[in-house]
């Protein structure tokens, strides 16, 4: 299969798009057209994928963005057997492509891959205006119906299925687990892995940090949205914490290894409580025993596997103290940390699932041509053609 894989928001390393999607497709040998924002990102494409760079998303104007998406999809997407979408705005491009894709006798399947509740989402937006959240959030649920009327979906989530009529597959964000056992816990070194936020608990990261300094030190890895990227900077000029930035996902995940826990301060908003902390599974992945607020998937994951610590939202000195604790009991911590790596090897290794998901795209392709050429044969002989 040909497929075109596009982003507009997601950074062009996101690990769910590159590391794990994009490479199953690869090892079932698909070839992969990659369209993302790569020089807005500093980032270069992968050799093994054919790249092309987009605007980037960002903010209130994303129109631009938009503009260029829906070029790229008209000139590109009649080559493609899929077009794979990993952004909600991406489907504002869609209506006039659709029309002219069928204009010209070639539409390829067209999957959106449903990454969050994008409706629960815009109340964290602080950028937009308070007053356009409630009448968004209702049109964003109209177009997830439209788009359930003319697209492929794959979810993130299985909560994600209410939001829906019909079922739908679901890829849940798992993580590649080492199959070999992991570095056990250290006692001086506390982790945090991706994107840095207010709503991801960014701020409560940093007094964290300040509590716990100077005998266990704090290195967080990942890009930060504008809000609190003066708070983050100055607390690594100031020795508070060890702010790495964006790092590619091999490199990142290379830092895990050995630390005594890994946080996940998430505060309590819609968007994460259906949402499973991807941090969380790689945490458990590579043997990092995990401190975590009470979203409850990722409660449940201490609460099913014993890999960890509970502590309340919006609670620094809670948090700080959960990782004192994993520090004077080295038993609990090589408890946690084996338990997680356990679990993470046994029921959320995406090495296990990642057929599953490059299978349901192949399965849609045949879908669609067996419908193709039964509409072709009824047209032919007077029959009439199938109809969505």
């Amino acid at each position: 299969m040909r497929i075109l894989v596009v982003t507009v928001v997601h950074h062009p390393e996101d690990a769910r798009i590159l590391h794990r999607e994009i490479a199953a497709l690869r090892e079932r040998g698909h070839r992969v057209v990659y369209a993302a924002p790569f020089a807005s990102r500093e980032v270069a494409p992968r050799r093994y994928v054919e790249g092309v760079d987009l605007p980037r998303a960002a903010g209130r104007d994303r129109r631009t963005a938009l503009r260029a998406a829906r070029t790229l999809l008209a000139e590109r997407g009649p080559q493609a057997d899929v077009v794979l979408l990993h952004d909600p705005e991406l489907l504002l491009a869609l209506p006039g492509t659709l029309r002219r894709w069928r204009r010209g006798g070639r539409v390829p399947v067209t999957v959106w891959d449903v990454h969050e509740d994008t409706a629960a989402a815009l109340v964290m937006k602080r950028w937009l205006p308070r007053p356009l959240r409630p009448p968004l959030r209702l049109a964003v649920r109209a177009a997830e119906r439209l788009a359930e009327r003319h697209l492929r979906l794959l979810l993130a989530e299985d909560a994600y299925q209410q939001r829906f009529r019909r079922p739908h597959p679901v890829v849940t964000n798992l993580t590649t687990v080492p199959p070999d056992r992991p570095v056990p816990p250290g006692d001086d070194r506390v982790v945090y892995l991706g994107h840095l936020s207010r709503a991801r608990g960014a701020l409560e990261l940093i007094e964290t940090a300040r509590l716990l300094g100077p005998d266990i030190r704090v290195e967080a890895i990942g890009a930060a949205d504008p809000e609190v990227r003066d708070a983050l900077t100055e607390a690594d000029r100031d020795g508070v914490l060890r702010w790495h930035g964006y790092l590619p996902n091999d490199r990142a995940l290379a830092l895990l290894s050995g630390a005594l826990a890994g946080l996940s301060l998430l505060h309590d908003q819609p968007n994460y409580r259906h949402s499973r902390p991807t941090k969380a599974v790689e945490y458990m992945a590579h043997g990092v025993p995990l401190v975590t607020t009470p979203t409850p998937l990722a409660a449940g994951l201490v609460e099913r596997y014993g890999c960890g610590l509970v502590v309340p939202y919006d609670d620094p000195a809670t948090a700080a103290d959960a990782v004192r604790r994993l520090r004077t009991d080295p038993e609990m911590r090589l408890r946690a940390a084996r338990r997680g790596w356990e679990a993470a090897l046994t029921h959320l290794n995406w090495a296990d699932r990642a057929t599953e998901f490059v299978m349901c795209l192949e399965a849609w392709v045949k879908e669609e041509a067996g419908t193709t050429d039964a509409d072709s044969a009824a047209t032919v002989t007077g029959g009439a053609p199938r109809t969505a």
